[in-house]
């Protein structure tokens, strides 16, 4: 959140640095962000990128690391390289955008809970994106048997759709101890306003034509999948997110789900006009985000065709290349950056925006907010404007609604709040209903 995690961290891993190396792991566009960091603030630590390093050396590295050593990793090598980083016993383990664990079947979470440490840290804005599991989980990594055994905490937490006041107050007080939890709310004098708002795009009549038959093919095809289950049960299945995530698409523009549509996208003009009523003040800066790195392609295109200059950065962004990115926009050496949500709605610093703008909302709110406060952190010394572009009368006033009607899941174990928040079979059949 911009908060100062990452300095908090190494302030603690300083503390500790006489008494053997450290490692953080983190996702591949944050990691860059600790070693400048740490160049900054902790000079006095040997910072070592075990990423730059060829497969070869890298067992070098990690064996020769000692006290003062911070050694820098990418999730992607710790799933890689899991062996090699669990064959010795670190310092102090530091895991950021921690929610990456958070799911106890997968490799990654696997790798983890394998590693040696004599302290851990996590961090992470989002420690609740879907249900209690995943906190189980985290916390079986920093904490092994404090919230007991997988299927007890199953049993007792997560079978129904809330939680009783006797268990939640429970489950509350077991955490609380090992948590630390800094809110924007206690640093507003520390940062400057945030203003957000929505933006409806009022789509053509050829594309609510189209959208609409897209919208009942796929509502008959969920309501016919159910009805053949036969299930009584909420559960909600892979299947029907690539359903809607087509509705989504066509929201964004029709040309992604039809390669026959020559007729542009609405949602690009209303974003194209954005831009250039900002382009005239020349100290704004713009960033751009969405899920869809297929959307970020068309966005390219009309950018290069107006003439505009941007900078890129998703997934498959090397990490020297995501580090000069970043450093090229906050030297203002270009106005817009576009991001994708995944690769960048977390763990950049980048307060040179002064405006946000989400092209397609997500189903929690929480990541969403991730992705504002890439500019709306500690550092930020302007105001920032985020904008919400939103396809009138579709899925996505749909999923602004679910915004305000369910809470994060996270918020009602850190702050005792009441509803839990997690994405219903009548969730998914109302997103594809009739628009009312």
């Amino acid at each position: 959140m911009g908060l100062g995690k990452t300095l908090q961290s190494l302030a603690f891993i300083l503390s500790k640095a006489d008494e053997g190396p450290s490692l953080v792991i983190a996702p591949k566009s944050v990691v860059p962000n600790w070693d400048i960091e740490a160049a900054k603030f902790t000079p006095s630590l040997n910072v070592k990128v075990l990423n730059s390093e060829c497969s070869g050396k890298r067992a070098d590295l990690i064996s020769s690391s000692g006290p003062r050593d911070l050694v820098l990793a990418t999730y992607g090598v710790l799933n890689t390289e899991a062996e090699l980083l669990a064959s010795r016993q670190w310092n102090v383990i530091c895991f950021d955008e921690a929610h990456q664990i958070k799911n106890r079947t997968t490799r990654v979470s696997a790798a983890a809970m394998g590693l040696q440490a004599k302290s851990r840290i996590i961090l992470t804005g989002t420690p609740i994106q879907n249900h209690l599991g995943e906190l189980w989980n985290l916390f079986q990594f920093i904490n092994p048997g404090l919230l007991g055994g997988w299927s007890d905490f199953k049993a007792r937490y997560m079978m129904g759709t809330a939680l009783d006041e006797e268990n939640k107050s429970f489950l509350k007080d077991l955490v609380q101890p090992f948590i630390l939890r800094r809110t924007k709310e206690e640093v507003l004098e520390e940062l400057p306003e945030k203003n957000v708002y929505e933006q409806i795009v009022e789509l053509s009549d050829k594309e609510l034509r189209l959208y609409e038959a897209t919208r009942k093919n796929v509502e008959d095809q969920l309501k016919k999948k159910k009805k053949d289950d036969g299930k009584d049960d909420d559960k909600v299945e892979i299947s029907f997110f690539a359903e809607l995530t087509k509705l989504r698409l066509a929201a964004c523009s029709m040309s992604l789900v039809y390669d026959d549509w020559t007729d542009g996208s609405s949602k690009t003009e209303a974003l194209k006009g954005i831009i250039e009523n900002l382009s005239g003040n020349e100290s704004n800066r713009v960033l751009i985000f969405s899920q869809f790195t297929s959307y970020l392609a068309q966005v390219r295109l009309m950018l290069d065709k107006a003439g505009m200059r941007y900078l890129y950065l998703d997934g498959q962004t090397e990490l020297e290349e995501r580090a000069d990115l970043v450093q090229q926009f906050q030297n203002g050496d270009c106005p817009i950056f576009l991001v994708s949500l995944k690769a960048g709605g977390l763990g950049l610093n980048l307060t040179a925006a002064n405006y946000v703008i989400l092209l397609d909302p997500w189903w929690n709110p929480a990541i969403e907010n991730q992705a504002m406060d890439r500019a709306h952190r500690i550092g930020q010394k302007r105001n920032v404007t985020v904008i919400r572009l939103i396809a009138g009368h579709t899925i996505e006033e749909k999923i602004l609604r679910l915004h305000e009607t369910k809470q994060a899941l996270s918020d009602e174990i850190m702050d005792g709040t009441a509803d839990s928040w997690h994405l219903s079979m009548d969730d998914i059949l109302d997103m594809v209903s009739p628009f009312r």
